[in-house]
């Protein structure tokens, strides 16, 4: 299966989640915090809380700071009672987005996620408005080069759902949501090692953005990047530099 250019892009995103670490982690805590709270403290039993604090991990997080988090989920420890929200809208050229938000004030989180549409030439848009153009999964990417053949046979035998072969060389394992960690744990002890992985919900179809579009698609991303209570951004748009 081939798939459209998707390393400059992946690249991209991760060099402007590194510059802003202090805000990357708070919202890795807010996940943990809310995972334990859903589905309890046992790793085993809830994969949601598994595959926040390995992504904590990945972001060097303290294991003190991580087992804080879950203690405050699992009502162990005192703390904020966060809400899940997710808000859907269009972007410029009516890229599709969703936003999800952590949030402990519902009426501010709207607010300031509907500003952000607004002033950056969004709509922000109705339950299940563009949801259904995505698809809740695992991706892991592995960058130019690799082993394509050898890998694809790893995945699939660790039980990854789907292999793409994008235009730039680059190969993507997808999974489902809740297999992500396992399969992601299976191909790093057959000697492949991922350069991105997230679940996430991924675009079944991506629009692409250059010149003065995609400044203004990356401004309207970047208002919700600042937006204290969004945890998740997703969008149908690719940005190309």
């Amino acid at each position: 299966m081939a798939g459209h250019s998707q390393w400059a892009n992946i690249q991209h995103r991760k060099g402007r989640q590194d510059a802003k670490k202090g805000k990357v982690a708070t919202r890795l805590i807010k996940e943990i915090t809310v995972a334990a709270k859903m589905g309890g403290s046992s790793f085993e039993g809830n994969p949601r809380l598994r595959l926040a604090v390995d992504k904590a991990y990945d972001n060097n997080l303290t294991k003190e700071t991580v087992e804080r988090a879950v203690k405050r989920g699992a009502g162990e420890l005192e703390g904020v009672d966060y809400k899940e929200i997710r808000y859907e809208g269009y972007g410029i050229n009516g890229a599709a987005v969703i936003v999800d938000c952590l949030t402990d004030n519902t009426q501010r989180s709207v607010a300031e996620v509907r500003h952000a549409f607004n002033k950056n030439g969004g709509n922000l848009g109705t339950d299940g408005s563009v949801a259904f153009l995505f698809k809740h999964c695992g991706s892991l990417l592995f960058a130019p080069g690799v082993d394509e053949d050898k890998l694809m046979e790893a995945a699939l035998e660790a039980g990854a759902d789907d292999i793409v072969n994008n235009d730039d060389g680059s190969v993507e394992v997808i999974t489902g949501p809740y297999d992500f960690v396992n399969v992601k744990e299976a191909l790093v002890k057959a000697g492949f090692k991922s350069d991105a992985g997230e679940v996430t919900m991924k675009a079944q179809n991506q629009v692409v953005f250059t010149g003065e579009d995609a400044v203004k698609m990356q401004k309207l991303l970047d208002a919700f990047d600042a937006v204290d209570d969004v945890q998740d951004v997703y969008t149908s748009a690719v940005i190309e530099e």
